[in-house]
């Protein structure tokens, strides 16, 4: 099931809203639905994000084209400045709109009528790119897993969050299509519940044996002896290796740690920011508070109690085993051995 579909100027988005009770796409025509699209979370995982953007920035092109390249920069700036200010943490948003931008501005100093059709291209080639990396990422994660192997995974870093395959979730089903005995447990992921949505929605669909715990229940299944591996997507890298992802993500990388079980991030090269020196310079999104005080519109909350709603936590870099890459393996000492991958 693709989640981002691209026909003749229009944008079709699963709504990962209403998984796994209804498959419905949202069609896009316009930046603005796009962006909005982003920030409501209809796409949401890192990849997605940043290929969302990418097609947005193409139906922006269209829509506020001139054949005054003057004016046409300018309709431009704010086309980008609105997609990116739509999720502040998954860092593949902006290297996608960076990626864009540069397109823009280099087609438009040689051809003016061409620049719709090269940000198309580009657009195209950063969602095939995305398929292609997602596929290595698995093949090097699969190598770390043991023939026969329990894996603990959080949120949803699948095909629903990338062009297809998944970061975290593609090392398991490379693993799976290596003819590895792999099962998994998927935590419920709260608030808003990607991993039992999404993450069991993908993995009984591809006949891959999965149980679903909430959120709590990670710490006593470790302690049973029932992981032997955590794999997390990301959201973000620092330069010295600390790792934005969904929240509670750190809890899992606290107690992986203690139990002596390995912690496996899975990212693409774009997810890195070489710019950010560690997780303390990483924004970190807070969201709409009814998140928390509701499941879908059923309130199980006071109206009006206060709610603290991070959507993200950072995990230290001295918590992570190895991270995954499309490039390789990366091992600590992470600052050093980053650069050298980069």
């Amino acid at each position: 099931m693709n989640s981002i579909i691209w026909s003749k100027f229009k944008l079709s988005l699963l709504d990962q809203r209403l998984l796994p009770l209804e498959v419905k796409y949202i069609e896009c025509t316009s930046y603005l639905q796009v962006a909005e699209a982003i920030k409501n979370m209809v796409v949401r995982g890192a990849p997605a994000i940043g290929i969302a953007a990418a097609y947005g920035v193409v139906l922006g092109a269209r829509e506020v084209f001139s054949n005054n390249a003057t004016e046409y920069e300018k309709n431009m700036q704010k086309v980008f400045e609105t997609l990116a200010s739509t999720r502040p943490t998954a860092v593949n948003l902006f290297w996608a709109l960076n990626r864009m931008k540069d397109k823009f501005y280099s087609s438009l100093k040689s051809d003016l009528n061409k620049v719709i059709e090269t940000l198309e291209k580009e657009a195209n080639s950063i969602y095939l790119e995305d398929l292609e990396l997602n596929k290595k990422i698995g093949e090097y994660g699969a190598s770390l897993l043991p023939n026969k192997c329990t894996v603990l995974t959080h949120c949803n870093a699948g095909a629903l969050a990338t062009a297809g395959w998944g970061t975290a979730l593609g090392v398991i089903r490379s693993a799976k299509q290596m003819g590895k005995d792999i099962k998994v447990f998927a935590d419920e992921t709260r608030p808003l519940l990607q991993g039992a949505r999404l993450t069991t929605f993908e993995l009984l669909n591809d006949g891959i044996d999965v149980t679903l715990i909430s959120d709590n229940m990670a710490g006593y299944v470790m302690k049973l002896g029932l992981i032997d591996a955590v794999i997390v997507g990301a959201d973000r890298i620092a330069a010295n290796g600390d790792t934005a992802n969904k929240i509670g993500t750190y809890a899992l990388s606290v107690l992986a740690k203690a139990h002596k079980i390995p912690f496996y991030v899975a990212a693409p090269y774009s997810t890195f920011d070489l710019n950010i020196k560690n997780g303390d310079e990483i924004p970190i999104e807070e969201r709409n508070h009814d998140e928390v005080r509701k499941i879908f519109d059923v309130k199980i909350a006071p109206e009006n109690v206060k709610v603290f709603n991070p959507s993200f936590d950072i995990t230290p870099h001295e918590n992570i085993t190895a991270i995954i890459t499309d490039r390789g393996i990366i091992y600590p000492p992470y600052e050093e051995n980053i650069k050298i991958m980069r």
